[in-house]
């Protein structure tokens, strides 16, 4: 992994350098920009004799979100010093908190619709993405997706994400240019390792909804008994810096609903081997299709836990239920 990354990192490293070297002669007290300036210089060369991104101590490969965070980090975790590793905590912690707060409101109401999510990181913080915007004319735009990586790099991708679909839903733009134009800006802002599968859908008080499923997982749209599959139409946002996007258009039913998830849910595995799979998910919304979101994604996650025998996901879990009231 550090491999793919290193020519964007030694770039970074390379104009980080330029900047501290101007700035070093630009005061006569500069000796913390110098030392900066001796660690840039010093990453730089452990590229040059293949070194780069291994821990001084072990020699086993440093994490890759922290050195993405940090490109000159030299220890893994496990050789951080006892304050540090109290900082790396503590950060952690923080990363935690305001990504909770980046959330949607979970009275999210709109005209039309009731809604419902469940928002679990498999460990302090997540890269899946979960969120509800109004438009001006009081539809909804919804978002669930997730973004590639693991950590505190794969939070910060989120809240990328979720600045940058707050900033194109205000300009009013058809789904498919919204979506090419959030692509574009994540495809040229972030490392090209880096990018997220989505669905983006727009839900009008009428009942028509247009969805967009960008190399995601397939929506379930639950009629009654029947769940019908809203499959992939595209590439992960961010693949490409030109890419476009097919919208489906649907009439959506009083008492229909659009079931979104993560692979948290789909992938997960039970004591054999067996992964749970969206065909038994299928079958469980078509049972209980007469719930509420709330109720729908309770019942999923209860039978998730009863499939894993009780023990949490292995990875982020996010569920979304959008309902057309009665």
């Amino acid at each position: 992994m550090v491999a793919v990354i290193e020519p964007v990192l030694r770039g970074q490293l390379i104009e980080r350098r330029e900047k501290l070297h101007a700035a070093a002669h630009s005061f006569h007290e500069a000796t913390d920009l110098r030392r900066l300036l001796d660690e840039v210089d010093l990453a730089l060369k452990r590229m040059d004799d293949g070194t780069y991104g291994l821990c001084d101590l072990c020699h086993e490969p440093v994490e890759t979100d922290r050195l993405i965070a940090n490109p000159l980090t030299r220890l893994c975790i496990g050789h951080l010093s006892e304050p540090e590793q109290r900082e790396l905590e503590d950060d952690l912690e923080l990363a935690s908190q305001i990504q909770k707060e980046l959330l949607p409101r979970r009275d999210y109401k709109v005209d039309g619709w009731d809604i419902a999510y469940y928002y679990r990181p498999a460990g302090l913080v997540s890269g899946d993405y979960c969120d509800l915007i109004s438009a001006p004319d009081e539809s909804l735009y919804f978002m669930l997706g997730d973004v590639s990586g693991k950590g505190v790099a794969a939070s910060m991708l989120m809240a990328h994400l979720q600045a940058l679909f707050h900033t194109l839903t205000s300009i009013d733009l058809p789904l498919d240019r919204l979506l090419e134009r959030a692509s574009r800006v994540f495809c040229e802002s972030t490392l090209p390792t880096h990018y997220a599968s989505l669905i983006c859908g727009r839900a009008k008080t009428n009942g028509e909804l247009e969805i967009c499923n960008a190399g995601h997982l397939p929506a379930l749209l639950v009629q009654g008994s029947d769940v019908a599959r809203i499959e992939s139409s595209g590439l992960p946002l961010g693949i490409f810096c030109s890419e476009r996007f097919t919208v489906e258009k649907l009439e959506i039913q009083k008492s229909e609903t659009i079931f979104l998830y993560t692979d948290g849910l789909s992938e997960t595995r039970d004591s054999f081997g067996n992964e749970y799979g969206i065909e038994r998910l299928s079958h469980l919304l078509g049972k209980n299709s007469g719930l509420s979101p709330a109720s729908m994604i309770e019942a999923s996650i209860r039978d998730l836990s009863l499939f894993g025998n009780g023990h949490a996901p292995a990875d982020d879990l996010t569920i979304m239920a959008i309902q057309r009231r009665q």
